[in-house]
């Protein structure tokens, strides 16, 4: 037993007390101490004078004004108009895996399109025997799912091919985001429509003033994507495809059209323009790669990073980031302080879903010392996260779509974070 203990009734308040004394002597005397003489303890507080707002005040909650900071950033200078444009998640601020409706990141090629549920349908026409059209009633009475997946851009971390560019992880690996879904299965919609036999393929498109497509084989179609309706339990927000979008788990999100008005069967590939002059990958010869659509497994630490540093010094710490595939879970991530030199086995937290986002941390003692972070995440194929370079080799620095490289922090001796490239 430990000392602290000796000498004590076991009443529940020397209990309390001696969990209270451990507790002072792992995180370091000088945090004890600093307790005993602070106001903060001592006196008594206005918020806890006064009585706060009532139950009505905010009848749809918000976050605490104290978390403003926590946001969706862009930068400005990426693209020339905000219309058809991106921001960022800010990964650097979350924790556990699922992403918070109000900061889940925006991509448009043509704006917000604002569409009254009354006012929606969604029609399927093509190789199939009955064309359709659903109103918002219609697709209520399907049965539905709920699944967790995450979505990312092509592009993410594009900006890094070339070297290392934008300072903080939001804005290198910020183009995901990780919700639960709750959408009618495609396969239903298009059972009910009867599709020709001579049908390999769809052209889901939609409503918005881009007139979004994407070519989608039928294989995948009828595998598990999602006409969905709702995002972590509540509608879709206008920016994440109102009243409905569609969900392609696992493959790049420029196929995950939004609100989601039409979708044509064929025989063949559309080749329209978002996969032929857009997200394709333009590889060292000039040729390039089209249908990629599986996003390759990746990871980044989210803290200590750029817009995350270490403010309290040498001791004890918590390295966390978040790991993900297109192709099934993460049941490993390994973590380096040294660049590669020393690898160590990062510890698994929270559900482990196919398609979807993994938490990882690493808890260590931090010795004052620079760091060069990394993680590396392995899927359940066995595939591993590869280094820059290697994917360099076989890729070249042509294309901005499917980094899913190695990303290095390095951490001064004051604990501040730069993205930096090593390998």
């Amino acid at each position: 037993m430990s000392n602290i203990y000796k000498g004590l009734k076991p009443s529940r308040r020397n209990f309390l007390r001696g969990a209270a004394a451990s507790g002072a002597a792992l995180v370091g005397g000088a945090t004890g101490a600093r307790a005993a003489g602070d106001p903060l303890i001592t006196e008594k507080q206005p918020w806890s004078q006064y009585l706060g707002a009532g139950v009505d005040e905010a009848p749809y909650g918000m976050p605490s004004k104290f978390e403003a900071h926590v946001r969706r950033q862009d930068v400005p200078w990426l693209t020339a108009d905000p219309i058809s444009s991106i921001n960022f998640t800010p990964l650097h601020e979350l924790d556990g895996i699922i992403t918070p409706n109000g900061v889940c990141f925006e991509r448009h090629h043509g704006g917000v399109a604002e569409i009254a549920p009354q006012d929606y349908r969604l029609m399927i026409n093509g190789l199939v025997d009955r064309p359709l059209v659903f109103t918002m009633d219609d697709l209520m009475r399907f049965p539905r799912e709920n699944h967790v997946y995450f979505l990312e851009c092509a592009a993410n971390s594009g900006m890094e091919w070339a070297g290392s560019q934008l300072n903080g992880c939001q804005f290198t690996h910020g183009m995901i985001h990780n919700v639960m879904y709750t959408g009618i299965p495609l396969r239903l919609l298009l059972e009910e429509a009867g599709v020709k036999t001579s049908g390999k393929w769809l052209l889901p498109e939609g409503a918005d003033a881009s007139g979004m497509t994407r070519s989608i084989p039928m294989e995948k179609a009828m595998d598990d994507c999602l006409v969905a309706f709702k995002m972590n339990g509540e509608a879709l927000r206008p920016e994440q495809g109102y009243p409905v979008r569609l969900v392609v788990p696992g493959w790049e999100g420029n196929m995950w059209i939004k609100w989601l008005r039409r979708i044509e069967v064929g025989d063949q590939p559309w080749h329209h323009r978002e996969e032929t002059s857009k997200y394709t990958d333009l590889l060292a010869n000039g040729q390039a790669r089209r249908f990629t659509w599986e996003m390759d497994a990746k990871s980044v630490i989210t803290s200590p990073s750029p817009q995350k540093p270490i403010t309290h010094g040498p001791g004890r710490m918590v390295l966390t980031g978040v790991a993900w595939s297109g192709r099934g879970t993460i049941p490993r991530v390994d973590v380096t302080l040294d660049g590669g030199i020393t690898w160590h086995m990062a510890r698994m937290s929270g559900p482990s879903m196919d398609k979807s986002m993994h938490r990882f941390y690493y808890d260590f003692e931090w010795d004052g010392k620079p760091m060069l972070l990394q993680s590396r995440a392995h899927d359940s194929t066995g595939y591993v996260q590869p280094t820059k370079d290697a994917l360099r080799a076989i890729r070249g620095e042509n294309s901005i779509y499917h980094n899913n490289s190695i990303q290095t922090w390095s951490v001064n001796e004051q604990g501040v974070a730069e993205n930096v490239e090593i390998s």
